[in-house]
């Protein structure tokens, strides 16, 4: 599984984003620039997660030398609850609201998801970024 983003120049300066988890960088090289939003995604992890889920955390950043690159992760249920909690900022939303649209009247239920602490299934994945953030669709690649 990927994440989708994108990678552009624009006047000195190469940008990146990857809309899923809200996250943008730019470097004066395209190098650099990747190498900026591997680090950037890395410290994110670090503030929204327990230091030992994230100790051995891989990331792989791929460049597709076009305006498109590819984030691979060595966990991918961690990856999905942080784009979920990422998309939940996004819409303002509360877990309690969340849990509403999912039909559930516990918001510990899907607060598990966002720790990391359920294996997500893509297409628990696909209903669960739907009730977070009905603006968005998802944007991830199976390879």
């Amino acid at each position: 599984m990927e994440l989708v983003g994108k990678i552009w120049k624009e006047g000195k300066f190469w940008l990146v984003e990857v809309p899923v988890i809200d996250v943008s960088t730019q470097g004066h090289t395209r190098k650099e620039a990747l190498m900026m939003i591997e680090d950037a995604i890395i410290e994110l992890f670090k503030s929204y997660f327990k230091t030992d889920e994230v100790r051995d955390l891989k990331l792989e950043i791929l460049d597709y030398n076009k305006n498109e690159i590819g984030i691979k992760t060595s966990n991918s249920n961690l990856m999905l609850s942080f784009s979920l909690i990422r998309q939940r900022e996004i819409s303002k939303s509360t877990v309690r609201e969340v849990a509403e649209r999912l039909g559930s009247k516990s918001p510990n239920s899907y607060a598990q998801y966002e720790r990391g602490k359920m294996r997500i299934t893509l297409d628990q994945y696909e209903r669960l970024l739907a009730a977070v953030n009905p603006q968005r669709p998802p944007i991830l690649r199976i390879a």
